[in-house]
């Protein structure tokens, strides 16, 4: 920080422990209270709304009805009564029982993830002093330090800032929305979805720096209303649930016509050309169409569909988790599969959340605008690389990341696309003096003894323009 950034915070004292702990008590801790948990059993009795599965269940039962009769009447052997009822039970374990496991341990997972997040440490001060505590010790009241790439633990107002922009893509669809503490600018900016002196939990820092006193915590903060109206059950069906629904009332409404017609049709032939001996003969004759009318319904239900659904969507699940993305409800999947149109007006919210190098055009470089090892080239290397206060992830190889100022991260990522290392250059070069950048200037200015072209420079970057010079000056 500037000097006179130090000098400021050291005038704020902040909350001592007592304070702190009136007012956790007062309005809470700084955790986003989660949905009541159903119990593991209600959990794998909701499987059972399945509409297929109903069907199963009195497939089931009927299947039943039909093996005991046969066992009775000694139609079939006792092994051989229980392959269909049994078949249809396996079915039936199996399509609940994997949709039940797989939503438990996403679950599992989700809960890991938000306790994580939690511990996360941040720089506040208190009694006088620069420390750091967990998000989830944050409270109302506290004076928290914040700085480029951090994310910011609850909803406060700012008391300082220099040069600060946060990403509020997650409320607002804003990934860079401009921020002040001076009450003029405030008042200028009225317009704004927040006011510019307010910073919002889940917000980012791109660009800049900033002291904030927090002012909402937990649940009451903005991210904390948004996350409370989503845990919100609806009783919305999917779209491979209506026909589901659909296709279990054709089964079952066209079984039970067959079924009708089979009793009907038999029962007149019967009483029609036959002339019953006895009265048991009839009863006999009439249990038997019943039953066969019985095991067409039973026959008539697909068991197998079931469980090839919930495989299908388990394996998506299982997909979306290898590319980074966690789902806790298993038709969630489905649902995704069945969207035709996204509307969306806003980047950051919906796609990749990273700006990159469309096209560039360099005066020099040619229409393909390929780095070489002449003096042109040169100049645009260091100044992408030197006139500039991003940086890269590159953690993991196959995604790099940019951290930092979304249009400086989306030029060093074409510098490294093109095979060129930011940090061997930023260690190589002298910067003697440097301009941040700010909204009354408009742009970052760079002062930089040039190890590769062996002169000074002065690298002006614009909101829209990258600009070199030599510098010529007499302090030079």
């Amino acid at each position: 920080m500037s000097k006179n950034d130090s000098q400021h915070i050291s005038k704020l004292y902040g909350l001592n422990a007592q304070q702190v702990e009136e007012s956790r008590q007062r309005h809470g801790a700084n955790v986003l209270t989660p949905p009541a948990r159903r119990s593991l059993w209600s959990q794998f009795i909701g499987k059972f709304n399945d509409p297929l599965i109903k069907i199963l269940l009195v497939a089931l039962l009927l299947s039943v009805g039909i093996s005991i009769y046969e066992y009775t009447t000694a139609i079939k052997p006792a092994g051989e009564v229980l392959f269909e009822p049994l078949g249809i039970f396996i079915a039936i374990v199996l399509a609940t029982l994997v949709g039940f496991l797989v939503e438990v341990n996403a679950n599992k997972k989700f809960e890991l993830l938000n306790k994580t997040n939690d511990d996360i440490k941040v720089k506040v001060i208190r009694s006088g002093k620069v420390t750091t505590v967990s998000r989830r010790d944050i409270v109302v009241g506290d004076i928290v330090i914040l700085e480029t790439g951090e994310r910011i633990p609850a909803d406060g107002i700012l008391l300082d800032s220099m040069s600060l922009s946060v990403n509020e893509s997650s409320l607002t669809g804003e990934p860079v929305a401009r921020k002040s503490h001076l009450p003029e600018v405030v008042a200028e900016h009225s317009e704004t979805t927040y006011p510019m002196n307010e910073v919002m939990r889940s917000s980012s820092v791109t660009e800049g720096h900033g002291v904030m006193e927090v002012t909402r915590v937990g649940d009451a903060t903005e991210y904390g209303k948004v996350f409370t109206e989503a845990q919100i059950e609806n009783d919305l069906t999917t779209p491979l649930m209506q026909q589901f629904e659909r296709l279990g009332k054709i089964i079952a409404w066209g079984s039970y016509i067959i079924a009708a017609l089979i009793i009907i049709g038999r029962m007149t032939v019967f009483f029609l050309d036959a002339k019953p001996d006895t009265t048991i003969e009839t009863i006999e004759y009439i249990i038997e169409t019943v039953m066969l009318a019985v095991t067409l319904i039973v026959v008539s239900v697909p068991e197998g569909l079931p469980m090839s659904v919930t495989l299908s969507l388990a394996l998506s699940m299982r997909r979306m988790l290898q590319s980074g993305n966690l789902v806790r409800k298993m038709h969630a999947c489905e649902t995704m599969g069945a969207t035709t149109v996204i509307c969306t007006d806003k980047t950051g919210t919906l796609t990749r959340n990273q700006m990159n190098v469309y096209h560039a055009n360099f005066y020099g470089l040619g229409d393909g605008c390929t780095l070489g090892d002449d003096e042109p080239s040169a100049v645009i290397k260091e100044c992408i690389a030197c006139n500039s206060t991003a940086f890269l992830d590159d953690t993991d190889p196959t995604h790099i990341k940019a951290l930092g100022n979304p249009t400086e991260g989306a030029l060093l990522l074409w510098l490294n696309d093109a095979g060129v290392s930011y940090i061997q250059l930023r260690v190589k070069s002298k910067v003697l003096q440097q301009l941040p950048f700010n909204t009354e200037n408009k742009f970052m200015a760079t002062l930089d003894d040039s190890s590769l072209t062996g002169k000074r420079l002065l690298l002006v970057k614009g909101a829209s323009e990258i600009i070199w010079k030599y510098c010529n000056c007499v302090a030079c």
